[in-house]
């Protein structure tokens, strides 16, 4: 049986475009690109370890910021949003390549 999962948003504000791109690269092994700086990841308790870990390298603490929302297992997960524009979808199950 695969580990249980949450959703996350993960948002960030990273203010040197090099230090940008490759926290990009990286969140879009994670998840799937909502806008901009926004992700959302459907994430093993493993997998979120990690991706703090190779986050935590990347950003300048005190110039960056990463915002990580857990919104819930992702299961059971049925979120209360408003999406103007494009249609919204939640993250399905899926295999995450990092």
């Amino acid at each position: 049986m695969a580990a249980p999962q949450h959703l996350y948003i993960v948002t960030y504000d990273i203010g040197d475009p090099k230090r940008w791109r490759k926290v990009f690269r990286l969140m879009k092994g994670y998840g799937e690109w909502l806008q901009l700086s926004v992700f959302q990841c459907r994430l093993s308790r493993k997998q979120h370890a990690e991706m703090l870990a190779m986050l935590d390298t990347m950003i300048h603490h005190a110039d960056d910021h990463v915002l990580i929302i857990n919104v819930g297992p992702a299961e059971n997960i049925k979120p209360s949003i408003v999406s103007l524009g494009k249609e919204f979808a939640v993250m399905e199950r899926q295999t995450v390549i990092v």
